[in-house]
Formats: structure tokens, C-alpha cells, sequence
């Protein structure tokens, strides 16, 4: 009888483990991802890489490193065909459910998701459509307040960034340990992005609640609501998340804000009644599917409010084949378009009123420069290229303007920080670089804070330090994620995107943590708001209030 030759059980081991080629190719992988995770691509490609994109190639390399393994175990091993279809048809099932019954609830500044089951309801459609009150789209709440709003003073937080609209306050100062912090309230808020403005004891802000974008009015004291305007619009993105993303701004007792899909609202702080109302996607004739592919993540831009006008950024294309719209003002009064201004597509910034060279001037960012408009008619006066892309790199960082006429801007996306400064003697004015460093200053989401001759500001979720004479990084330390900066005299108030408030010194010396404060839980984009005596802060789910004493502000 014929005998089969006998197969070495070393040879039958090897078949059911992977070869040495396998071995190989998932340690360079692995090899791979440590780099990329220790910051260490940027040698490699010779740009700058941020977390996310970090993260992204962190992922396609894993996933690359488990199909090589699992192509070698369906293709090439000795297990028995039986164990090979189990495996890949139980693999097969396992993606299809968790793709049934997951979704991504949100994603973090880094793009990290954070998934919810399929059936569940996201939170803001938990709550009522409209705040408690509210008497429907347009109408104010309850009845008229018993007094007007007192007038604007240095106490109060008025708009997006604070009094100046530029991260800092200085007409008081703040504690910097948590425990000097009361809680006075704590309540649910629909989802958003934006902050709060406060005036005469009136805290405002934007949320989405279900398939309603809400102005809600809340008593700063107490927390209770006063009144609620809504408006049938949801803005709902996965990279950007659910709801409007500006700040409301107050002047002489209105109340002015622009929501996410395009709606400039003008409304009587006391009572809640709105003045006039603007679609500014339909005023300015854009088409509006073609604008939101290229304003991927909403209209986030808070407006700027002057003496006679509101002015806020435009957008583009026009649906008669024109193509973008920088800026556009209507009348604080009457709400009537005064003038447009610019042709370059909108960013994610907001308008702000500064002097530079002498005069008063209109300075925003748009998608791919930073420009300069005439207030009175909106005629841009100069500008320079600031590179980015609405729908992908995105420019979300505020200019400011130095004290010796240059221009400071700073964005993400491997972008960082810059000054310009003005040629001498060129007519209409020009331009240059005077340093530029883009591996610091990575703002993704947020802005910096400008104190003595340096900016602070979160570079890529770690707080930063850079001297602005000549670019030169004082200092880098904290990873705070994609939060906010707010600086409050010699304090830097930290929201983390964590929701922890961090009051570091706002010193070029060093990185010096002078307290924490655990305000709120989950994600949060948020920027703080500060009054005397009071500490508001919000995410996309809850706001909460925190009192401190005169004694303890130093």
C-alpha cells in the first residue's frame, strides 16, 4: 500500500501563523503610527501635520496593518475553510450591525467620533421646541419688561470676544482658583456653538432645538428665561455638529444675531420683539445649495454692530451666476441694505471695527484674505492673501491689528502665525511679510489673546506662548484640546474642550496653571463669558453660571 508522506508538524504550525513578510509589514505599520502619533511625520514630509490629520492616518494605517492580517488568514493560512468563512462572514456581520445600530453623535476638534445608537434622539430634540414662553416664531414672550435695558457699560460682555471684540478684558479682574468659584445655576440648553452676550443682567444666546433655531434671553441672576424667538432652521453637519455658531452682540438695548443657515435677527431686548428680520442667503441672492457645499460647517460669524449699521459677511455664488460677496450692511433701524462690499468668499470670522493707518476700518478674513473696508460704503481699502479653502482648511481666527499698524493672523491646518506690516510709501497700501512660523499658533477653532507684546492662543489644543516682535515661541505646555482662550487682565481663562476652565498666568515666562474649575462635561467649543462678579459658559448640551466676589478679584 502506497503511503502519503507525512507533512513536519513544524510546517503545519507555520502555515496557520502568519509568515515573516506578515510580521513585517504590520511592525513597519506599527512602526508608522508611533511616529505619526509622536509628532515626528513633520520631519518626514517636511510640513506641518496637526492631531487630526494625525489621527486620520493614524487610522487608514491601522486599518491597513488589520486587512493585510486578515487577507493572509482568508487567503494564505492552513486553517480549515469552515474556520476562514466563520471568521469572515462573523467580521462581515459584526460592521454590518454596528453600522445599523450606531451613529456618529459628534466629532471632536481632532476627529475623534463619538457614536450614539441609531434610535436614540440627539439631545436638543429632547427639548422644547421653543425656550419656556415663547409665543411662537417672531413674537416675544410674557409681557414687556417693566424697564429699558440700561446702556452698555465696561462691565458688561456685549458681543463675540468680549468689550473690544478682541479676547480681552481689562475693566475688572478675575479669581484664579477654582474654589473661589459659587455655583449660582445650572440648566439644559439647546445645541450650539456660540457664547453668550450679557448686558444690565441679561444673558442671550443662540441653540437649536429640534427643528427650531432659538434667540433665547435668560435672567443672569437666576437662569430663568425671559423670552425666545424661533425660526424654522436646523444646521446639522457631522464634522460640525448640530446648530447655530455665533454670538449674539447687544447695542443701546437690541439685540442683534445671525444663525447658522443665514437669518439676521433685530430684536428689543426688553421685550423680546423683533424689530426686523433678514435671510441674508435670500437678500443677497445666493444659491443656497451651492453655498452650503462651499460653507461646509455654517455662517459662524457674529455681527458687527456700528453707530447705524449691522455688518456681517455675505457669502457666495449668487444664484444669477455672480460669484461671491465679501460683507454686506443693513440699517440698525430699519433693516434695509446700505451697501455690500468685496468679492472674495466668506470664513468663519467675524467683521470687527479697528483704526489702522489713521481710520476707522471694517478688518475681516475672508476664505483666502485678510481685507480692509470703508465703514461708510463698504469699498475695500487693501488687503492681502491668507490662504485657505470654506470647505476644507478653514480660516476661523480673528487679525488684529498691533499697535504699530501691523497685522497679526493665525489659523490651523498647518497654516500657524504671521504678521504683515504695510510697505512704506505704497498707495493704495501694500502688504509684506515680517515673519511667518507655521508650526506655531495652529488656531484651528479658536482665536488668541494679545497681552504686552505677545499672543497666547491654544496651537492645536496646547497653549502657546509666542512673542510678536519677531515670531520667537516664549513657551508651549497644557493640552487643552480645541477649546477657547479669553484673557481677563494678567489671567488667561482656558475653556478646555473637555468643558474644564483653566486659569492659567498670562505671562511670557512660563506655563504657570494658577487653578481648575470643573464646569461642564462633555464637548465644548464654546468661549467663556465674564462679568463682574460672574463667570457664564455653555456647550452644546447645558450653561452654567459661576459667582465670584469682588474681594477675591485681584
Amino acid at each position: 500500500m502506497r503511503r502519503t508522506p507525512s507533512v513536519p508538524a513544524t510546517a503545519s504550525a507555520r502555515r496557520l501563523w502568519p509568515p515573516r513578510q506578515i510580521f513585517i509589514t504590520l511592525a513597519s505599520l506599527a512602526t508608522a503610527i508611533l511616529l505619526v502619533r509622536a509628532g515626528l511625520l513633520e520631519s518626514i514630509v517636511g510640513s506641518i501635520v496637526d492631531q487630526a490629520v494625525r489621527n486620520i492616518i493614524s487610522l487608514i494605517l491601522a486599518f491597513a496593518g488589520l486587512m493585510s492580517l486578515l487577507v493572509w488568514f482568508l487567503r494564505e493560512s492552513g486553517h480549515a475553510p469552515a474556520v476562514k468563512k466563520s471568521v469572515g462572514w462573523g467580521l462581515l456581520g459584526a460592521v454590518a450591525l454596528g453600522c445599523a445600530a450606531l451613529r456618529i453623535e459628534r466629532v471632536s476638534g481632532d476627529l475623534v467620533p463619538e457614536f450614539a445608537w441609531r434610535w436614540a434622539p440627539s439631545r436638543d430634540r429632547l427639548l422644547p421646541q421653543a425656550a419656556a414662553g415663547s409665543r411662537g416664531a417672531g413674537e416675544p414672550q410674557g409681557e414687556p419688561a417693566a424697564a429699558a435695558w440700561q446702556p452698555t457699560t465696561a462691565g458688561d460682555f456685549p458681543r463675540f470676544l468680549g468689550p473690544a471684540g478682541n479676547a480681552g478684558v481689562d475693566a475688572f479682574a478675575i479669581p484664579v482658583t477654582g474654589d473661589e468659584f459659587t455655583e449660582v445655576w445650572r440648566r439644559p440648553i439647546g445645541a450650539g456653538w456660540g457664547g453668550f452676550a450679557v448686558c444690565d443682567g441679561h444673558a442671550v444666546t443662540l441653540e437649536q432645538r429640534g427643528d427650531e433655531e432659538v434667540v433665547a434671553c435668560y435672567a443672569l441672576g437666576t437662569g430663568e428665561p425671559e423670552w425666545s424667538i424661533a425660526v424654522p432652521a436646523r444646521h446639522e453637519t457631522v464634522l460640525g455638529g448640530v446648530g447655530p455658531r455665533s454670538t449674539p452682540a447687544i447695542r443701546d438695548g437690541m439685540v442683534y444675531t445671525t444663525g447658522a443657515t443665514g437669518w439676521l435677527h433685530a430684536i428689543d431686548g426688553p421685550t423680546g420683539k423683533v424689530r426686523w428680520r433678514k435671510n441674508v442667503v435670500d437678500d443677497i441672492g445666493l444659491d443656497p445649495a451651492a453655498h452650503a457645499l462651499a460653507v461646509a460647517w455654517g455662517r459662524a460669524c457674529s455681527p458687527l454692530v456700528t453707530e447705524s449699521l449691522v455688518i456681517v459677511p455675505a457669502g457666495g455664488p449668487q444664484e444669477q451666476g455672480g460669484g461671491a460677496v465679501s460683507l454686506v450692511a443693513y440699517d440698525r433701524a430699519t433693516g434695509d441694505r446700505v451697501w455690500t462690499g468685496g468679492d472674495e468668499q466668506i470664513s468663519y470670522t467675524t467683521p470687527i471695527l479697528v483704526t489702522h493707518a489713521g481710520r476707522e476700518v471694517v478688518l475681516v478674513v475672508n476664505e483666502a484674505s485678510v481685507a480692509a473696508h470703508d465703514p461708510a460704503d463698504g469699498r475695500r481699502l487693501w488687503s492681502f492673501p491668507w490662504p485657505g479653502h470654506s470647505n476644507s482648511d478653514a480660516s476661523c481666527s480673528q487679525a488684529h491689528v498691533l499697535d504699530d499698524g501691523r497685522v497679526f493672523i493665525s489659523k490651523g491646518y498647518g497654516i500657524g502665525a504671521a504678521v504683515f506690516e504695510p510697505e512704506p510709501g505704497v498707495e493704495p497700501l501694500r502688504f509684506r511679510q515680517v515673519w511667518a512660523q507655521p508650526g506655531m499658533l495652529k488656531t484651528k477653532f479658536t482665536n488668541v489673546a494679545i497681552h504686552d507684546g505677545h499672543a497666547y492662543g491654544l496651537s492645536d489644543g496646547i497653549l502657546e506662548c509666542v512673542r510678536l516682535a519677531d515670531g520667537k515661541r516664549m513657551w508651549k505646555g497644557g493640552r487643552y484640546g480645541q477649546g477657547q482662550v479669553l484673557r481677563v487682565r494678567g489671567v488667561l481663562v482656558v475653556q478646555a474642550e473637555s468643558g474644564e476652565v483653566v486659569f492659567v498666568d498670562c505671562s511670557p515666562e512660563k506655563h504657570l496653571v494658577r487653578g481648575r474649575l470643573a464646569a461642564l462635561d462633555g464637548q465644548t467649543w464654546n468661549n467663556p463669558c465674564v462679568t463682574p462678579g460672574r463667570l457664564l459658559v455653555r456647550n452644546a448640551e447645558e450653561a452654567v453660571c459661576y459667582r465670584f466676589t469682588a474681594e477675591a478679584a485681584r
